[in-house]
């Protein structure tokens, strides 16, 4: 079995469920199974999806600007979700399923 990592700020993408093939920012981890994420849209800061992490594929990048405010203790907002998903999305040439 691989073992997954998950941390606050990470990049990952659905493979199963309603929500299959949409990317999210982990904002944070519950357990060995369980981490919340959020994309600013569909999935928003006030109510993260509870997403058991067989269903996840985590990408080997951080999403810098939340990573920090995450790790800080910061608010963050749907949009700082959405504007850093989009450019990290961007800047890896990943096409967002909307």
């Amino acid at each position: 079995m691989v073992n997954k990592s998950f941390q606050p700020g990470q990049l990952v993408s659905s493979c199963a469920g309603r929500d299959r093939g949409r990317y999210f920012v982990v904002i944070e981890v519950v357990n060995d199974s369980m981490v919340k994420v959020v994309d600013g849209d569909l999935r928003r800061v006030e109510k993260p999806k509870l997403k058991n992490t067989k269903h996840l594929i985590p990408h080997n990048k951080l999403v810098k600007s939340i990573a920090e405010k995450l790790k800080s203790g910061q608010r963050i907002t749907n949009e700082q979700v959405r504007l850093a998903l989009k450019e990290t999305l961007e800047e890896q040439n990943l096409n967002k399923e909307v």
